[in-house]
């Protein structure tokens, strides 16, 4: 049966069938999410790129559409973004509907070169038209890519975030949506590819607010916009620290009475033997912008929908993981989101194995390491915060609410429990344990 094969994720959104990458066209419109995304219709591997588009109430149950565009002389459709043109001052609009418009990258081949292009439609996304005089932005440099536009209400222009080479990247200004001036360039030391730029307020205090400036590798530079001018306030800050989490986008035109920003990445390098489709999204995350003891870092969790999957509760206020003896909670489901704190009492390494793989904490390295990838974690009060999103091929860990997260592919190992516990070295104690067993979204 479709979307129940051995492999398939069944909380994390995955195409019918074929290759799948970036996230693409992010917009919400008329009660429906829209996730469009890089796909190869023809094959397993990458490829023939084309934008595959499936739409959801909720960014959790997912309908597969028809492809939205197709390769064309100017090239195959690389990855971009998308908007609702309000006020229609783009002209493509039709009647009182405004047109939802995307923009993309035209991947041509020597000696045409990568231009970015639109394409617009008048009835809600299902059907579609390319600009008749694209591209809209010419060539600036190499394979310049990935157009990320939204509406700046401070300048009333239309801004583009766009990738140029190596770790360049730029922001361009528009009135109409066809014409395009360039306004500033940045650099990102150590990032390139998939740009993105969205505003957040500081601890919920909507007289301080600040832009943040996306890379593809979960990098950001928090800063602030002046009439398009984008002026970085910190150092490159890293959000994704594991080796799955890629070229993330935030989706646009959330309504004011939902105010959040909400984010996707496609979680790339999973292997997925003998089945009909390749690689797999994220599951979705709320941004938001805190002071830490570090200072200011963007914090990412999963969106609160998840609740709407949950079908087995366990929550117990402390639970002591004897050393030596493994705490095994009475759970079969492969489907979990789980929530503790870790208090690490004297014992020197706490491990929590996963349908067969070791997630381990070494307090003496003060690093928390899983499949082969590590990273240094800073305990708060001697404590760790930890969530955990497990599913059929993944695990998402945020560490501290978020202010530091880790995603990860991986194929199960054969094993007993699908969650254990284990202290060594001392007892070691979670604090305020969560258990949810999930349904799957496919159902």
């Amino acid at each position: 049966m479709a979307y129940s094969e051995t492999h398939r994720p069944q909380f994390h959104f995955t195409s019918k069938k074929n290759w799948l990458n970036d996230p693409n066209g992010l917009v919400y419109f008329d009660g429906e999410y829209h996730l469009f995304f890089q796909h190869n219709p023809k094959g397993l591997l990458w490829g023939n790129m084309t934008w595959g588009h499936a739409v959801s109430p909720d960014m959790i149950h997912w309908t597969q559409l028809e492809h939205a565009l197709y390769p064309d002389e100017l090239g195959t459709i690389f990855s971009g973004s998308a908007v609702i043109d309000w006020q229609n001052t783009s002209g493509l609009g039709e009647g009182d509907i405004p047109p939802m418009v995307v923009f993309y990258t035209s991947a041509g081949s020597n000696p045409v070169p990568f231009t970015q292009s639109i394409a617009f439609s008048n009835d809600r996304g299902r059907s579609w038209k390319k600009y008749q005089n694209n591209p809209i932005l010419d060539n600036i440099v190499g394979e310049n890519r990935d157009p990320k536009v939204l509406w700046d209400l401070e300048s009333r222009q239309w801004l583009m975030a766009l990738y140029l080479s190596e770790s360049d990247y730029a922001i361009y200004g528009s009135e109409n949506l066809l014409q395009w001036k360039p306004i500033c360039q940045l650099e990102l030391p150590g990032v390139s590819e998939c740009p993105d730029l969205f505003q957040l307020p500081l601890d919920d205090n909507q007289n301080e607010k600040y832009w943040i400036y996306w890379g593809a590798n979960g990098s950001y530079v928090v800063g602030i916009l002046e009439k398009g001018n984008f002026t970085p306030e910190t150092e490159v800050l890293q959000a994704e620290w594991g080796p799955n989490g890629f070229a993330a986008q935030t989706w646009s035109d959330i309504p004011k009475e939902d105010g959040r920003c909400l984010q996707i990445s496609w979680m790339r390098g999973g292997k997925y033997p003998g089945m009909p489709f390749n690689q797999q999204m994220s599951f979705p995350v709320e941004l938001s912008l805190k002071n830490t003891p570090d200072g200011i870092r963007l914090c990412r969790q999963p969106i609160q929908e998840i609740s709407n999957l949950y079908l087995r509760n366990i929550c117990k206020s402390d639970i002591t993981i004897l050393e030596g003896v493994p705490l095994i909670p009475p759970i079969k489901n492969e489907l979990l989101d789980l929530s503790f704190t870790l208090d690490m009492g004297d014992a020197h390494t706490w491990t929590a194995k996963i349908c067969g793989k070791d997630l381990v904490y070494q307090s003496n390295l003060h690093q928390l390491s899983f499949e082969n990838t590590a990273v240094s974690i800073k305990l708060r009060k001697k404590n760790m915060y930890l969530r955990l999103l497990v599913d059929r091929t993944s695990l998402e860990i945020f560490l501290h609410e978020g202010e530091a997260a880790m995603s990860f592919c991986f194929l199960p190992e054969a094993a007993n429990h699908v969650l254990e516990f284990q202290a060594d070295g001392g007892d070691i104690y979670l604090r305020n344990l969560n258990i949810h067993t999930l349904r799957s979204i496919w159902i």
